[in-house]
């Protein structure tokens, strides 16, 4: 997996995550990468920093209950984002990895979908570079 700085015509610029270095250029020469700011599918990569590795150990991530809550303005952005893709995509269910492949393979036509997904099916989806990705969550404060 390969992680890529990306820029619309637009300027926006955002990131995604790709099997590979061959598998972003086929999905974009298809219009399949999209920015998620304006949906425009004219996007390229953009300059990107090197990641270097720490040389002490990183900071294992702090247990749920220590985990600050997103802030309310992300959690909006993340809501509006899903009820967006909700509002646009099919809902196919349980069948979401045989649609995805299907139109991946070029079997059935294109269309916007979502669904669940078992973690096996994802990964094997990603694995063969479908692009999918997870809808964002945002869980409900729970009082304690």
């Amino acid at each position: 997996m390969i992680k890529f700085a990306l820029r619309c015509a637009e300027g926006h610029i955002f990131e995604s995550w790709f099997q590979s270095g061959s598998a972003f250029e086929s999905l974009q020469a298809r219009g399949l990468v999209t920015c998620p700011d304006c949906g425009s599918a004219r996007v390229d990569k953009a300059l990107m920093a090197p990641v270097v590795a720490k040389t002490a150990p990183a900071t294992p991530p702090a247990p749920e209950k220590e985990r600050p809550e997103p802030s309310a303005d992300l959690a909006d952005k993340l809501r509006r984002l899903r009820a967006e893709v909700e509002a646009r995509s099919d809902y196919v269910g349980e069948r979401f990895a045989t649609e995805a492949r299907a139109m991946y393979l070029g079997d059935i036509p294109d269309r916007p979908i979502y669904g669940e997904a078992r973690a096996d099916e994802a990964k094997a989806l990603i694995e063969d570079g479908v692009p999918v990705m997870p809808l964002p969550f945002i869980p409900s404060r729970k009082s304690n």
